[in-house]
């Protein structure tokens, strides 16, 4: 027995001596879990009223808020070129989607559907009320109120590249769940539309042009040959067939250029009709009405104006333990209002209880007679 108990006085290790890496940490003491209960019990009131404080506007605010509804629909950016690298690939599909939310679809779909007339995208143009009185501002037109639609529209637009993917999400925000889907359809029509007609809009300029510039030589050479023939002299026969020759040459040379060119012309219109487009997109998914509002979710609002009150009420109780400390720390010990003396404290090697029992040894009683 006496061994065992040897055994285990040496095996004990103090935890004074353990290697400060091994020493458990600080826990919780009972002292001050008491501390933050008394804490929460004095200011108790204070907390539960700011919480219904807070739960009030939150409830206020979910009444007066208009919801907000969020329609979505997928487009996929098919390409038909191969890309040796997946940067080249997230190149091609960013460039998509500045197309999708650049300015001239805007305007397309703002056209289209009369936004400029809607009263969601035409807040803009009472702001400048004061402006407008005082002449800042230019009289409103069809064009202002369409330049005042695309800011909010551009706003509610959002779109996003799903993963690694040649998927598009666009959404649309919008008070109204059909209008909302409605824009995004609108939205993706356009877009496809203008992918469709992106190769003619590009060569339409040139082709018009090279066709401006051989009908004006044509027409410029035959005027010449006519005018030769009309002014015509006999007088030098063989000069005069020898220019003539030149200018039939020069005007039969332009019509030949004309006619081959528009020859060649149909042949490449009608190549790019049968091949395949090199660059296509695709409504994967429409858009439909949301069933619900994506803004404002009760259950985030009613959340977040707790933890508000709470934090609220927290605060206030700390401030107020704060100013008590403070009142009671910078009270003095002035003179005493019975007999005008200044108390003063005890010396420390005087103790209060010595102090007592002096006060209450009994103190000697004269007796004096009358006889």
């Amino acid at each position: 027995m006496k061994m065992l108990q040897t055994n285990s006085t040496e095996n004990w290790v103090s935890r004074d001596s353990m290697p400060p890496d091994f020493r458990p940490g600080p826990a919780v003491s009972l002292a001050d879990a008491v501390a933050v209960l008394a804490f929460i019990r004095r200011h108790l009131v204070i907390m539960l009223l700011t919480c219904l404080a807070g739960l009030g506007i939150a409830i206020l605010y979910l009444i007066i808020v208009v919801p907000t509804f969020t329609a979505k629909a997928q487009l996929l950016v098919n390409s038909k070129l191969t890309f040796a690298d997946a940067a080249a690939l997230s190149t091609v599909v960013e460039s998509q989607i500045a197309i999708i939310k650049s300015e001239s679809i805007a305007n397309a779909v703002i056209e289209k559907l009369g936004l400029a007339k809607d009263p969601e995208f035409a807040t803009g143009q009472g702001s400048g009320m004061i402006s407008r009185l005082l002449g800042w501002s230019k009289p409103m037109t069809e064009a202002n109120a369409a330049r005042y639609a695309v800011e909010p529209f551009e706003r509610r637009l959002s779109v996003k590249r799903v993963g690694p993917t040649y998927l598009v999400e666009i959404a649309f925000d919008s008070r109204n769940p059909d209008r909302a889907a409605q824009i995004l359809n609108a939205v993706a029509e356009k877009y496809i539309a203008h992918q469709m007609d992106k190769a003619s809009l590009q060569d339409e300029k040139w082709v018009t042009d090279r066709l401006n510039e051989l009908s004006t030589q044509a027409l410029a050479a035959e005027a010449a040959l006519r005018d030769y023939d009309r002014n015509i002299k006999t007088t030098n026969a063989a000069d005069s067939a020898d220019a003539r020759d030149r200018l039939a040459a020069a005007a039969e040379s332009s019509k030949n250029a004309y006619d081959n060119f528009r020859h060649v012309l149909r042949k490449a219109e009608a190549a790019q009709q049968q091949a395949p487009p090199v660059f296509e997109a695709s409504l994967i998914t429409g858009a439909s009405p949301p069933l619900r509002a994506s803004w404002p979710k009760p259950r985030i609002v009613l959340g977040v104006a707790i933890v508000a009150g709470l934090l609220l009420g927290l605060a206030i109780g700390i401030v107020r333990d704060l100013s008590d400390r403070i009142r009671t720390s910078g009270q003095t010990i002035g003179p005493s209002a019975e007999d005008g003396r200044i108390e003063r404290p005890l010396p420390n090697g005087i103790r209060r209880d010595h102090q007592l029992e002096a006060s209450a040894e009994p103190k000697p009683v004269r007796l004096t007679s009358s006889g």
